[in-house]
């Protein structure tokens, strides 16, 4: 045989090449339901198994299969579902939410629009607090301001009065009016819900 005329190498059916490429081609073609037990599932998503157990009892996740020894083993697009969820939670949905959309999506509906409406009210609602939120950084520093002068004109023994100077003042009804409680951040604290 001469050089010109080279064969195309078959590498055969024993050779590493041959059975990788059979493998991954048999892997491809027959897919197999892949399944995470609780703890392996909960480490992947960032959460603790007691979410996961949450997220069931409100609707979020389907209920494990469990093993033959016992484990709780979740689909793997429950993976998926928990970062939906997390997310979600970061952006301002409830859990009550995200229960009543995910059923109406994994009954086969599409709530696009109700998800839509929701986060235009969140964005809505974000505005106005940070409106609010402005309002009072605005006082706090006219209040610092006001302490530093009062902090000026009494040496350390002596009171400035500083807490009293809220009562003389109308900082009371400003504050008041800013409802801080209502921030993501001190709403993710005070709701048990979004605790999980």
């Amino acid at each position: 045989m001469n050089v010109s005329q080279k064969k195309e190498l078959d590498p055969g059916t024993c050779s590493r090449v041959y059975n990788r490429w059979k493998v991954e081609h048999v892997k491809h073609d027959t897919p197999k339901q892949e399944y995470l037990r609780s703890g392996e599932l909960a480490r992947l998503a960032g959460v603790s198994t007691d979410t996961l157990r949450h997220y069931e009892r409100k609707g979020l996740l389907v209920r494990p299969r469990r093993s033959p020894n016992g484990y709780r083993e979740y689909p793997g697009v429950a993976l998926d579902r928990v970062r939906l969820v997390r997310n979600a939670l970061g952006i301002g949905f409830t859990l009550n939410e995200l229960a009543r959309i995910l059923g109406v999506r994994d009954r086969g509906g599409a709530p696009c629009h109700q998800v839509r409406a929701l986060a235009e009210t969140k964005l809505t609602e974000v505005e106005i607090q940070l409106g609010e939120l402005t309002a009072l950084r605005a006082e706090l520093r006219r209040l610092l301001k006001n302490w530093d002068a009062l902090l000026a004109k009494n040496s350390p023994p002596k009171r400035a009065g500083l807490l009293e100077s809220l009562v003389a003042s109308d900082t009371r009804r400003l504050i008041r009016s800013v409802r801080v409680a209502r921030t993501p951040i001190n709403r993710k604290k005070e709701s048990k819900e979004t605790q999980w």
